[in-house]
């Protein structure tokens, strides 16, 4: 739970956009720290001009939250220039989509590295840090914020991968949250859960590494994307909307944050299917429209 943001410090990985940037606004007009990581140079440059025009102290690096070292360097420096942090967004975030079986190893490897190993290097980094700036301080607050999805709490089809890494990133908060209870009243965290919000996440593709250049997209991935683009574009709901929605939840402590709580009917059908045993539900269920024209687009010969 944090209070009183000013003069507090926030690392934000996913910086350069959506939630990261959104974040970073806000805790600039808070009067906080920035430290801004992001794995594109240009948008963290941007990021960065920004923020400091905004008056925020700011510490910007380029970071690959897929790789360990990166991560503990990013932590290394944000203790070096402004202490332990106060607000850990662990943010960073690629999307993919397709038939589960489609997708090559190396892509799996790509999304986990980057959506559940960037949220566990950050957590594995900075919360000893911040529970050693608790125990020596009475009056510190901390909060992990790490970033899932409605895809953490449900299983669309045709977006396998993605779903795998949100769920694990659910569970990994959840944890962590009781965990951090045992230990201290000073650090807490939450889990951000939000559904089709445009926030660059569906253009993945200008991070995808270069080694993968060579795979091409099959057509159940062509399908996913377009059909994700579709739908982020006509969300209502913005990234900024979102930010606020977080620092909310750092006040009072709240866990869950959803963008959009109707989608939890889909998830309470979930469950029940689970207690009860039964085959999971039609995920199309309340627009049986979407699940018609997927189903089409899959089975048209090619």
């Amino acid at each position: 739970m944090i209070k009183d943001f000013k003069g507090k410090t926030a690392v934000l990985t996913g910086a350069g956009s959506g939630f990261g940037l959104e974040c970073g606004r806000i805790g600039a007009k808070l009067g906080m720290n920035l430290v801004l990581a992001d794995v594109q140079q240009d948008a963290l440059d941007k990021a960065e001009a920004e923020l400091k025009a905004a008056g925020a102290q700011v510490l910007a690096m380029r970071v690959d939250v897929s790789k360990a070292a990166e991560v503990e360097a990013l932590a290394k420096a944000t203790k070096e220039r402004f202490g332990a942090p106060n607000f850990v967004f662990n943010n960073a975030g690629v999307g993919s989509g397709g038939l589960i079986w489609e997708n090559e190893i190396r892509d799996w490897e790509w999304v986990l590295g980057v959506n559940l190993w960037g949220v566990i290097y950050g957590v594995h980094c900075f919360t000893p840090m911040m529970l050693e700036a608790a125990k020596a301080d009475p009056s510190f607050e901390g909060h992990i914020v790490n970033t899932a999805s409605m895809a953490g709490i449900l299983t669309p089809p045709n977006m396998g991968v993605y779903n795998v890494s949100k769920h694990a990133v659910v569970a990994l908060t959840e944890t962590l949250y009781h965990d951090l209870n045992l230990v201290s009243d000073q650090v807490g965290a939450s889990v951000l859960c939000p559904y089709f919000v445009p926030t660059g996440i569906s253009a993945s593709e200008r991070n995808r590494p270069a080694d993968l250049a060579d795979l091409k997209p099959t057509k159940s991935q062509l399908i996913g994307k377009a059909m994700s683009e579709k739908a982020v574009s006509s969300g209502r709901v913005t990234a900024e909307l979102v930010a606020q929605m977080v620092f909310d939840a750092m006040k009072t402590n709240q866990f869950y944050i959803y963008s959009h709580p109707k989608a939890l009917g889909n998830a309470q059908s979930r469950f029940d299917n689970m207690v009860q045993g039964v085959n999971p539900a039609d995920p199309f269920e309340g627009r049986p429209e979407v699940g018609v024209a997927l189903r089409e687009k899959l089975r048209e010969a090619d």
